[in-house]
């Protein structure tokens, strides 16, 4: 039971005055990307660096995550993942979630942050774009675990056609001494790998690659402010380090695809979501368009 708790997946608009939506077409253009970052985006399969959030919105997110990161929380029931602990090594710890949009307003209303849907929708080549679903990552300090080298449509293929984009905002100041994001430039070019275990073996993925990938394989940090977003292609391998500082790491994610992708499954998509049928839309509640 959600305890009379609202589920927010009802709501397809912003619902708090954390963001602001554009009225024209002029304001929206603010928000776009230039020609070189989309080309770099196309070129080695992510953009960093991209300012999503101010420092009072990171502070409402960074206090909203405190209150559902309690397994007690009454609206508990609505998330579609919940792991205190993904690493099955107690002194590594990985805290990772799906489904806080449907909890509180604003890991609701950043779907409809315009910084996000404008790039999300250039970078999928100008096309309409759908929610797909959300994550939270928190590492905490001192003992905060990887997330193991992989790529994001080898979990996906539950959908198609590939046309999925990642994004990835820090909550925190992301450094290479706290386990920020790392990524193996081009290699979305690489096709689709075989998916290791997501808080596994950091380097299982590298038993799936050829000698010509092994040698390509160069781990680039993405160091970001806290409010910084990175996007990338659902193929390119990335992963992130153990955090051994005295601070913690706490991002989230949006993943988003192009209107028109499909079911490709007859099963759930979502843990508590009903199936779409393979071949039809995938749309509705739980997929809102964001944009246009």
């Amino acid at each position: 039971m959600n305890m009379g708790f609202k589920d927010l997946a009802e709501e397809h608009v912003l619902i708090s005055d954390l963001f602001h939506l554009p009225q024209t077409r002029e304001e929206w253009e603010t928000y776009m990307l230039d020609k070189d970052q989309i080309e770099h985006f196309n070129e080695y399969g992510f953009l960093s660096g991209i300012k999503l959030l101010d420092q009072d919105q990171v502070q409402q997110l960074q206090k909203e995550l405190d209150e559902i990161m309690d397994p007690k929380h009454p609206a508990h029931s609505l998330f579609y993942e919940f792991h205190s602990n993904e690493s099955s090594d107690t002194d590594s710890i990985l805290f990772h979630s799906l489904g806080h949009w449907r909890i509180t307003e604003g890991f609701h209303d950043v779907l409809w942050n315009p910084a996000f849907i404008m790039a999300a929708y250039q970078l999928l080549g100008n096309k309409a774009v759908r929610f797909w679903h959300d994550q939270v990552f928190y590492k905490p300090a001192k003992h905060g675990g990887v997330v193991a080298w992989h790529q994001d449509y080898s979990y996906w293929t539950r959908t198609v056609a590939m046309q999925h984009l990642t994004c990835w905002t820090g909550l925190d100041d992301a450094t290479t001494e706290n386990g920020c994001l790392h990524y193996i430039p081009k290699s979305h070019k690489w096709g689709l790998l075989d998916a290791p275990e997501l808080a596994g073996d950091m380097n299982g993925l590298l038993n799936h690659l050829s000698k010509e990938q092994r040698k390509e394989f160069n781990p680039t940090p993405i160091e970001l402010k806290a409010g910084y977003a990175t996007f990338h292609h659902p193929l390119l391998v990335h992963g992130s380090y153990e955090n051994r500082s005295d601070r913690p790491r706490r991002a989230f994610v949006l993943n988003v695809f192009a209107d028109g992708t499909v079911s490709n499954t007859n099963d759930e998509l979502l843990k508590g979501v009903p199936p779409i049928p393979k071949g039809q839309k995938m749309e509705g509640k739980f997929f809102p368009l964001l944009y246009p």
